[in-house]
């Protein structure tokens, strides 16, 4: 137990509190704008009374203090404790699927948009963000129709003869083969940024100056061009309303029920609501803490920061957090809680997401827990599979042999349990031998306490299944139930046409017949997502490596490369598409290729006769 007598030692200065559990470990890191005010906070009466705070400070053995001189300083530190250390009950967030940018570069030769997962401080401009790359590559569709932009690597343009399919579709201007000024081109790349960040008053002030200053030059097919921009335009965002103003808004709505904590971020660009990210989190501290621990975690991380951000109420360390993000941005952004007019609205709303979000995330958290309950019914499991880890194997005829493993948590992909193995042990096509290889590293690794699965799924048949279970009794692991998902198969009567597949079969530990499940039902779908995704991650892995096994078989017939610059042109571009898109500059960026092996490496690359550099 703690001894409240030190409370009155602590400083009276900003910093941050570690407090430890009886056996050393941190059970939570926070910061304050005054030490002591804010520790012996958990201690008071009021504190101990409130039902999501006893529990953390029951566990209590010992508070370090650090002080600093700034509450920015203790917000930094803060948040490098909390990702050195993990404490159990700070905020750990987890986005379930990954967001996505545009980025354009106005310094490049002829600007041209990508789709990027970060964002970076490159002096590029991002746009966004995207529920997803195909949402992203829409948006490129769209915008590409009236601002045709480039859309492959200059160089690449370049080797072409003639310009490509998209010029013939009026969705390229084709500026690697001079069918456009440099200034036309530069005006058309500040367009689509102007339309993208949601200008488009501006931009469309811009098009009819130009209209106007090319009519008066005689500059008739100019002026008719902006004219048809300016109208394109006009008819696509004439259905988009205004609601946020013209600036770049998260607005962040917060719902809370007991220890269930529910955020919605709403994302206006240029006024416009662009999409929304939804997180759930088990949050056991005051609502304030929790805001002010999820925004300093969210905003820490490769995310685009906007000029402000709305809260729902104001928390301790708004100041500080608004001059992180604005120096860690370059811009200003600012942090406001609005208690009148539309943005208040905006807020509500995103708070009314947040709730609408917890309740959805609890009914499928309920359908979830009757699938989990049934499958363990109908395969007589001992353990309710909470968590389920599924493997498979990716090979061709032996070469760059891999395994993968992959992790559901109720019912849904838990990423950080995915794990890839490269085959070391197993020469040839031995998939028994390489899932033992794979399953030995994967429990000689760890295997006891959280990190134990509740259900192994393996991909194939009793042959598989029977290797399965060798290895847990070899090792000792007991109370881990383990089945096999072999695949439907292909049946066809000679005397008639019609193909039938045969249904998804599941097999058990010492029981020869397989048992079949309903083949649309929930758990038997449940265990193919399982397999499948197992399947996918490892021919990605296996499709990387035999992708690195080429490079390496076409860069070992230049002159001039050694093992040491293999592996750096491997780790700067990854694959043999990235190199042959790469023109001389790009690959002479790599520290140890000179001007000359760059020349050497591009003509290899393109099939034309070097010579040594």
């Amino acid at each position: 137990m703690f001894d409240t007598r030190r409370l009155t030692t602590l400083p009276d200065a900003p910093g941050v509190y570690l407090m430890k559990g009886h056996g050393g470990d941190i059970l939570y890191v926070g910061k304050a704008k005054s030490l002591r005010k804010r520790v012996r906070s958990y201690f008071s009466k009021g504190g101990e009374s409130r039902y999501h705070i006893r529990f953390l400070v029951g566990r209590v053995a010992d508070i370090d203090v650090i002080v600093t001189d700034t509450e920015k300083e203790a917000l930094l530190l803060e948040n490098t404790l909390i990702k050195e250390h993990r404490p159990r009950y700070n905020l750990d967030l987890r986005d379930d699927k990954t967001y996505f940018s545009l980025r354009l570069d106005m310094n490049e030769e002829f600007p041209r948009l990508t789709i990027v997962r970060r964002p970076a401080r490159d002096g590029a401009r991002y746009f966004g963000p995207y529920s997803s790359a195909s949402a992203a590559r829409e948006v490129l569709k769209q915008l590409y129709k009236l601002f045709p932009l480039r859309h492959y690597p200059l160089e690449t343009c370049r080797r072409r003869r003639r310009p490509c399919l998209f010029y013939q579709l009026r969705q390229c201007a084709a500026p690697c083969h001079g069918l456009i000024s440099g200034e036309n081109y530069q005006s058309l790349a500040e367009g689509a940024a102007l339309f993208l960040a949601g200008k488009n008053s501006d931009l469309t002030r811009l098009y009819r100056q130009r209209m106007a200053a090319a009519a008066a030059d005689e500059r008739y097919e100019d002026a008719a061009r902006y004219r048809d921009l300016i109208r394109a335009i006009e008819v696509t965002v004439e259905k988009q309303k205004m609601v946020a103003g013209d600036r770049d808004t998260d607005v962040v709505g917060f719902f809370r029920d007991v220890t269930d904590l529910s955020v919605s971020i709403l994302f206006y660009r240029g006024g416009r609501l662009m999409g929304s990210r939804n997180y759930f989190l088990d949050w056991e501290m005051d609502d304030a803490e929790g805001l002010s621990s999820f925004l300093s975690v969210y905003y820490n991380r490769d995310v685009v920061i906007p000029d402000e951000i709305l809260i729902p109420f104001t928390v301790d360390d708004t100041d500080p957090l608004g001059e992180l993000l604005t120096e860690r941005r370059g811009k200003k952004t600012v942090l406001r809680h609005p208690v009148r007019g539309t943005k208040a609205e905006l807020v509500r709303l995103a708070a009314r997401n947040a709730e609408a979000y917890l309740r959805e995330k609890r009914e499928k958290d309920s359908g979830m827990e009757q699938v989990l309950g049934e499958l363990k019914e109908k395969l007589h499991l001992a353990n309710l599979p909470r968590r389920i880890e599924c493997y498979d194997i990716s090979t061709i005829q032996g070469r760059y042999s891999v395994g993968s493993r992959v992790r559901f948590q109720n019912g849904a992909p838990d990423t950080t349990g995915y794990r890839r193995y490269r085959i070391r042990t197993v020469p040839g096509t031995d998939d028994f031998a390489m899932m033992h290889e794979v399953l030995s590293r994967r429990f000689r690794d760890g295997h006891g306490g959280d990190d134990r699965p509740d259900l192994i799924v393996i991909d194939g048949g009793i042959g598989q299944l029977n290797v399965l279970t060798a290895i847990l009794e070899e090792l000792g692991l007991h109370g881990i139930d383990a089945v096999s998902l072999a695949k439907s198969r292909v049946e066809r009567n000679m005397s008639d046409n019609e193909v039938v597949r045969s249904d998804e079969r599941v097999f058990l530990p010492g029981r020869r017949n397989p048992v079949v499940l309903r083949q649309n039902g929930a758990p038997l779908l449940l265990l193919a997502r399982i397999r499948d995704e197992a399947h996918r991650f490892a021919i990605t892995y296996h499709q990387k490596l035999r992708g690195k096994g080429s490079i390496r078989s076409i860069l070992e017939g230049i002159p001039g490369i050694g093992e040491k610059r293999k592996r750096e042109l491997l780790k700067r571009f990854g694959s043999i598409r990235a190199l042959r898109e790469a023109d001389r500059e790009q690959l002479a960026t790599v520290p140890s290729v000179s001007p000359a092996l760059a020349d050497a490496i591009w003509k290899a690359l393109h099939g034309e006769e070097s010579e040594a550099p």
